[in-house]
């Protein structure tokens, strides 16, 4: 089913997790989400490729991708459910219309400096960020 590895599956295997169908499976329907989903897509998505995936492996799945910060959790909208969001290169950005709920994602965020000097202050290795501001977008002002 899966022939190529895509860089999310090969840092999978590099951290030492086996590539399970299941991992895999969890790993194509985020890839395939345009970068938001919610963990009930998740569950729908992956039980139409392959019925004989659980729940518990979809969620174990998604702790998993997590702790890695292949993914990270986001609450837009306010819900107790979060959407899950691709961490490409270990950070994400976006900006989230409190009127429409639209979410615009940008790239560079400044934060490099910022970084650099939490690192150094507070003696650690930060391995990645997500990055949210909450306003009206131009067809909301």
């Amino acid at each position: 089913m899966f022939t190529e590895l895509s860089p999310r599956a090969i840092r999978l295997r590099e951290a030492g997790h086996k590539l399970t169908n299941a991992r895999l499976t969890v790993l194509k329907v985020l890839e395939e989400s345009d970068g938001h989903i919610t963990s009930a897509e998740v569950l729908e998505k992956v039980a139409q490729i392959d019925s004989s995936i659980g729940r518990a492996s979809v969620f174990r799945t998604l702790d998993l991708f997590t702790s890695l910060s292949i993914i990270r959790p986001t609450y837009i909208n306010s819900s107790v459910t979060p959407t899950y969001v691709m961490m490409p290169d270990g950070h994400h950005h976006h900006i989230v219309c409190t009127n429409c709920n639209r979410v615009i994602e940008f790239e560079n965020c400044g934060l490099s400096a910022i970084t650099a000097e939490l690192e150094a202050r507070l003696h650690v290795k930060l391995t990645g960020h997500l990055l949210e501001f909450y306003g009206l977008c131009d067809k909301c002002i």
